[in-house]
């Protein structure tokens, strides 16, 4: 599986779960870390465990994939699920606000979702 369709898997997984405002953005050609970005949004803790575990559920099931590391999915303010290839970041409003990756990483290209 490419990784194009891997990232548009984890959007779709997060659109399921009802996330807000998924950006994939492709940051492989100004960064070495990742060849994409995804970046959602879960109203409260609750909404941004169940999107992680979406996400995981349906890389695990479809992709034959588990993710390398995860971080934060108990405290569900951000939870970010690195993959390698793709780094999947789950925030709650205020700290996708705060931490704003979106200005980031403005310098790669975004994929529209859905398409």
């Amino acid at each position: 599986m490419d990784n194009k369709s891997l990232v548009l898997m984890a959007a779709k997984a997060c659109d399921e779960k009802k996330a807000k405002d998924i950006k994939l953005i492709k940051i492989d050609k100004v960064s070495f870390i990742s060849e994409w970005i995804l970046i959602a949004e879960g109203l409260s803790d609750v909404q941004v465990r169940s999107i992680t575990k979406s996400v995981e559920g349906q890389l695990r099931e479809k992709a034959k994939i588990e993710p390398i590391r995860k971080e934060g999915v108990n405290e569900a303010k951000w939870a970010l699920l690195d993959y390698g290839d793709l780094i999947v970041n789950i925030f709650q409003p205020e700290i996708r606000k705060f931490y704003d990756l979106e200005s980031f990483w403005s310098n790669g290209d975004n994929l529209t979702f859905p398409q």
